[in-house]
C-alpha cells in the first residue's frame, strides 16, 4: 500500500498553519527581487509548494529553486514536531506490517519531515527507508508519478498490486497515471466533494474499513 503523508497520514499543517511557511517563501523570493514574477494566486496562497512550483516554472526564478526547497524542508520538519496524527493511521499501518503487506510513502514533502514524524510516532520502522518525496526536480511533484514509479521499483511490486491512499486530487491523477488503484480519503464530507469530483470511485471519511479489511482479510 502507498500512503500520502499529509491527510492520510497526519494533518502536517493544522488549521491552515502552512500560510507562515508560504509566507517565509514569498519573502525569500521577494528579497531577490523576484516578487513581481508571483501570479496574484501565488502571492495569496497558503500553499507553499504552489510557490515552490511558480519559481521552478520561471525563468528567472529556476535560480531560487534550491533556496526555496530548503526553506520548506525547514517548515516541515518543524511542523512535523506538532502535527496532527490522523485518526486509525498507526493502526493500519501497524495492521498492514504484521499481515506482511509492503507499505511506503508517496509524498510531496520533505522525506526528513515524514521521517521526524513517523519516528515521533514510533512508525519509522514500519516503512523502513520506504519514504519517497520531494527531491530537487519540483516538476516530479504529484501530479506526476515520479514518487509512486520510484516506491513501486523499490517494493518490487507492480501497479496492478498496489493500492494508493490519498486525499487531493492530485494523489487521484499520479495513481491513474501510475497504474494504482486508488482510495480517497477526506477527513469529512467538505473534503471528500473534491475527491468524488475528480472521479475518485472510493471515498472514505474514517480509515477504520481498511483497518477491519486487513485485520479480518485472508491470512
Amino acid at each position: 500500500m502507498l500512503f500520502d503523508f499529509d491527510g492520510p497520514i497526519c494533518r502536517l499543517f493544522p488549521h491552515g498553519s502552512s500560510e507562515g511557511v508560504a509566507q517565509n517563501l514569498r519573502d525569500l523570493v521577494s528579497e531577490h527581487g523576484l516578487g513581481g514574477r508571483l501570479t496574484e494566486e501565488v502571492r495569496k496562497t497558503i500553499d507553499p509548494h504552489d510557490v515552490l512550483r511558480a519559481m521552478d516554472q520561471d525563468p528567472l526564478g529556476k535560480s531560487l529553486v534550491a533556496a526555496l526547497e530548503a526553506l520548506l524542508t525547514e517548515g516541515e520538519v518543524a511542523a512535523a514536531n506538532t502535527a496532527l496524527p490522523t485518526p486509525g493511521a498507526g493502526e493500519l499501518i501497524l495492521a498492514l506490517k504484521a499481515r506482511g503487506c509492503r507499505i511506503a510513502v508517496v509524498t510531496n514533502n520533505s522525506p526528513k519531515a515524514v521521517a521526524a514524524y513517523l519516528e515521533r510516532e514510533r512508525l519509522l520502522d514500519a516503512f523502513g527507508p520506504h519514504v519517497y518525496g520531494r527531491t530537487d526536480q519540483p516538476s516530479l511533484l504529484k501530479p506526476d508519478p515520479d514518487s509512486l514509479s520510484r516506491a513501486l521499483e523499490a517494493l518490487g511490486s507492480g501497479a496492478d498490486d498496489a493500492l494508493m491512499i490519498g486525499d487531493t486530487a492530485t494523489d487521484l491523477e499520479a495513481a491513474e497515471k501510475a497504474g494504482v488503484r486508488f482510495v480517497g480519503y477526506a477527513r469529512d464530507e467538505r473534503k471528500a466533494v473534491p475527491l468524488r469530483a475528480a472521479g475518485a470511485e472510493v471515498v472514505i471519511t474514517t480509515l477504520q474499513p481498511l483497518i477491519d479489511l486487513v485485520e479480518t482479510g485472508p491470512s
